[in-house]
């Protein structure tokens, strides 16, 4: 494990978002869902993919609030060129999603 400092930590801009749309991302390696997150007027929506098609179904993750990395420089993967990245835990069945346990305003900086 690599430590890093509080000054590192704080550059991190993980802010809660409401996921638009979910859809299934075409000829991927693995599977992936592409989504569309709304990050509020700050940082408005933003594209990922999400390989986390064991657990949630697109159906699941529309309205879902989760956890995503913003300032993060655009990465294209595959066709999609993300621009956040959605986070979650890696479980024995797939990916959780992290997310908050209350609904919260879209754009609020995990603290």
């Amino acid at each position: 494990m690599t430590h890093i400092t509080w000054d590192d930590f704080t550059k991190i801009e993980l802010r809660v978002g409401t996921v638009l749309s979910a859809a299934p991302l075409a000829k991927a390696r693995r599977p992936a869902y592409v989504l569309q997150v709304d990050f509020g007027a700050e940082f408005g929506v933003k594209k990922s993919s999400a390989q986390i098609t064991d657990l949630y179904t697109p159906e699941d993750l529309i309205g879902k609030q989760v956890l995503a990395v913003v300032n993060f420089p655009p990465k294209q993967i595959g066709k999609v060129m993300s621009e956040c990245l959605v986070t979650g835990v890696y479980s024995a069945d797939g990916v959780v999603l992290a997310v908050p346990d209350k609904p919260v305003a879209n754009g609020l900086k995990l603290a």
